[in-house]
C-alpha cells in the first residue's frame, strides 16, 4: 500500500481553551504544530483563533493574525503542508478567501455540502440550538474558483453520503480537478456514524482515483475505525480538532501524542508514513510556500 499521509488538526474551532489542550497563539500554534510533525504530520489543518483576551474559543478570519499564525508555523516545521479550514455560516466567505489570498495554504478544506449540525444531551435536549452548516452549490462554486486559480487543492470534507456522492459531480461539470482528495469526517453526531464497517459501503462511492482520509470524531472509540482506514489504504488524521482521547482512554495532553498514536497504529498495519516531500507530490500540490 502506498505511504499514509498524515494529517494534524490542530486546534479546531470553539473548544476553550481554558478547558481543552487547545493551542491558541501564534507560538502555541508552531509549538503544537512542532510536536506534531517531529511525530510524523506532513499536514496541518489549521483554524484560526481570536487573539483577544479572553476570545481564544472564538474563530478569526483576520488576514494578518492568519499570516501570522501561518508563518509561525512553517517556521517551526520546514517544508510543512497547510491546509486552511474555510468553514462558515451563512453566505459571506469574504473573510476565508483574503485568507488564502494573502496566506496562499497549498491546501483548504472545501466543506462539499450542507448539514444539520445536532446533538442531544442525555436529558433529551438539544446540546446547542440546531445549527444548518450551510454549503450551498454557490457558496462551493466561490470557494472553488479561487482555489482554482491560486493553485490550492480542495480537501473535499464529505458529513454523508449524498455529500460524497456529489464530489464527482463537482468534477464532471469542471469545478473539482484529478487528483482529488477526500475526506470522510465520521462521528459527527447527525452525520456518518464513525462506525469500520460502514467503510466498505463508502468506498464504494469514492470517485475513481481519489485520495481519501478518515477524518474521525470522538472518544477512544474512533481508534479501531482509524486502524480500519489504516488497512484499506486511506490517509489519517487526528488532532485536539477532532479528539481529546487516547486509544488506551487517556486524555491527551496535545497533538504530538495523538499524532504519535496513530503513527503507531498505521505501521502496526503495514503503512510507512509520507515525508512531507511525499505527500506534496501524491497531492500534486503546487501553491506556492
Amino acid at each position: 500500500m502506498q505511504k499514509a499521509i498524515v494529517t494534524c488538526s490542530l486546534t479546531g474551532v470553539l473548544t476553550d481553551p481554558r478547558q481543552h489542550p487547545v493551542p491558541v497563539t501564534p507560538a502555541e500554534m508552531a509549538q503544537s504544530a512542532r510536536a506534531a510533525f517531529d511525530a510524523g504530520a506532513a499536514v496541518m489543518h489549521v483554524h484560526f483563533r481570536d487573539q483577544a483576551a479572553g476570545k481564544g474559543h472564538l474563530p478569526s478570519w483576520d488576514p494578518p493574525v492568519v499570516d501570522e499564525i501561518a508563518q509561525a508555523i512553517r517556521d517551526a516545521c520546514p517544508g510543512v503542508i497547510l491546509n486552511f479550514s474555510t468553514g462558515t455560516i451563512g453566505p459571506d466567505i469574504s473573510g476565508p478567501l483574503a485568507c488564502l489570498e494573502r496566506s496562499r495554504p497549498e491546501m483548504a478544506a472545501m466543506n462539499a455540502g450542507s448539514l444539520n449540525y445536532l446533538k442531544t444531551t442525555s436529558k433529551g435536549e438539544w446540546a446547542w440550538p440546531p445549527i444548518l452548516f450551510d454549503n450551498r452549490v454557490e457558496k462551493i462554486t466561490a470557494y472553488l474558483e479561487v482555489m482554482n486559480r491560486l493553485g490550492i487543492v480542495p480537501e473535499c470534507e464529505c458529513f454523508d453520503v449524498g455529500i460524497l456522492r456529489s464530489i464527482a459531480m463537482f468534477r464532471q461539470v469542471g469545478l473539482l480537478h484529478d487528483p482529488l482528495h477526500v475526506s470522510l469526517v465520521m462521528g459527527v453526531a447527525s452525520g456518518m456514524p464513525a462506525d469500520a464497517e460502514f467503510l466498505a459501503v463508502l468506498l464504494k462511492y469514492l470517485p475513481s482515483g481519489a485520495h481519501w482520509q478518515g477524518i474521525l470524531i470522538g472518544r477512544e472509540e474512533i481508534w479501531p475505525v482509524h486502524r480500519k482506514v489504516a488497512e484499506l489504504g486511506g490517509h489519517l488524521r487526528t488532532g485536539v480538532e477532532d479528539t481529546f482521547y487516547l486509544p488506551d482512554g487517556r486524555r491527551t495532553r496535545g497533538n504530538g501524542e495523538l499524532i504519535e498514536a496513530l503513527v503507531t497504529l498505521a505501521r502496526e498495519c503495514g503503512r510507512e508514513i509520507a515525508s512531507p516531500e511525499e505527500a506534496r507530490a501524491a497531492l500534486a500540490l503546487t501553491a506556492a510556500i
